[in-house]
């Protein structure tokens, strides 16, 4: 496929945007499809899959390169080069990659090939704590995972449509889905399409939501006309699953620090039909009011996401030991005052996009170690190696 000189200068300036002034990649890639709407979809698909795809190898490319230059834009058309011959793409014959030798890059690639850290493209520090904390062989085959493409999955709004009838109005977008029995809720198609200009998405017929991320709701076991608290809500992709499951009847509340995700739930409640959803900041006040309120309580806190490396690939290199140590201690206070919320009775779900047991188990022992009115139900753990993102979740009840 000819490669253009205008949208590969488009990747350098977003790699730029992201490794040199530490901007995030989605957010620069957004920014630039909305502006140049000259770009067709062609155009569009290589901009933003080779910058996402540069990001996600991005130590591996800069090992392959061995000699550094002042010139930024210079040093990233060799970057890009590495990229393009260690995938066995064509390079055009541009100024920019003069002096490019294809033989030594390849060297380099068949030694660093071997080395865990440098062919899955990641910092020492995550390869070290993901052998620890996982074991060789696990890390391994969860790391590779991690850096494959993330499947398109989508969940059907069931209480507007079928998951039958939804696909036959996808089909005849020439968008064909598969179901799958384990997530009852979800259609995966392997067509990349924006799915959000579809006129079915704007009518609440379907959220893009990962299979794993659907498992939730259904482990919360929840019935109609119960009180929910999601007190880690974000945009409200469960909360929306968890008011379809409950057939909009009940009072499901919402709730997180940040008020501009509160107002994205709220418009995504209203165009999905759901009734049920009462959106709330969540505030040391909040937690003291809906003190002993809720038959179900779901806990899904801030982590390391080191479960959803496919989407994020960006965090291998906004991460750090520090950042993920502050947000164990965040999580431990979150389910200790948090769960103050839950009835006796009733049961609470802590969940996280993360594979590491440190995050996951020790927190639930942790918690269950030093709150003696809470008893443990049942866990799950999902593994990338499984297909979709890594998750973990875990069924508390409160005797007391």
């Amino acid at each position: 496929m000819k490669i253009y000189r205008a949208t590969v200068s488009a990747v350098i300036d977003l790699l730029q945007q992201i490794f040199v002034n530490g901007l995030y990649a989605d957010k620069v890639i957004g920014y630039a499809l909305k502006k140049n709407t000259v770009w067709g979809s062609r155009d569009r698909r290589f901009v933003a899959e080779t910058t996402y795809q540069m990001v996600r190898w991005w130590r591996l490319i800069n090992e392959l390169v061995d000699e550094k230059n002042d010139n930024y834009t210079l040093h990233y058309f060799k970057l890009f080069a590495a990229w393009r011959i260690v995938n066995n793409l064509d390079l055009p014959d541009w100024k920019e990659f003069s002096g490019i030798d294809k033989t030594k890059i390849l060297e380099n690639y068949e030694r660093l090939k071997h080395i865990r850290k440098f062919r899955e493209s990641i910092p020492d520090w995550m390869d070290e704590l993901g052998v620890a904390e996982l074991g060789e062989q696990r890390w391994t085959t969860e790391l590779a995972e991690l850096n494959k493409m993330a499947k398109l999955v989508l969940r059907v709004n069931t209480l507007k449509i079928t998951t039958e009838n939804l696909q036959q109005l996808l089909l005849k977008h020439e968008i064909e889905t598969t179901a799958n029995p384990h997530y009852p809720d979800a259609l995966l198609t392997e067509k990349r399409t924006n799915f959000y200009f579809m006129d079915e998405y704007k009518q609440g017929l379907f959220e893009i939501q990962d299979a794993s991320s659907q498992l939730v709701a259904p482990f919360m076991k929840l019935e109609e006309g119960m009180t929910v608290i999601d007190a880690c809500a974000g945009a409200g992709g469960k909360s929306l699953h968890m008011a379809a499951m409950m057939n909009n009847k009940g009072k499901l509340i919402s709730m997180d620090v940040e008020e501009k995700k509160m107002v994205e739930l709220y418009k995504r409640a209203q165009r999905g039909g759901v009734k049920i959803i009462e959106t709330r900041l969540i505030n040391e006040n909040e937690v003291e009011r809906l003190k002993n309120s809720a038959d179900r309580l779901l806990l899904d806190v801030p982590c390391s996401g080191l479960g959803v490396l496919r989407r994020k690939p960006m965090d291998k290199w906004k991460l750090s030991l520090d950042i993920i140590n502050e947000k164990k201690e965040l999580q431990q206070k979150i389910i200790a005052d948090y769960s103050q919320m839950l009835k006796p009775g009733g049961m609470m779900v802590y969940a996280t996009c993360s594979i590491l047991p440190s995050e996951n188990q020790h927190q639930v022992k942790e918690f269950l170690d030093n709150n003696k009115d809470f008893e443990f139900i049942e866990d799950r753990k999902v593994l990338p190696s499984e297909g979709f993102d890594g998750f973990y979740m875990a069924r508390m009840k409160r005797i007391c």
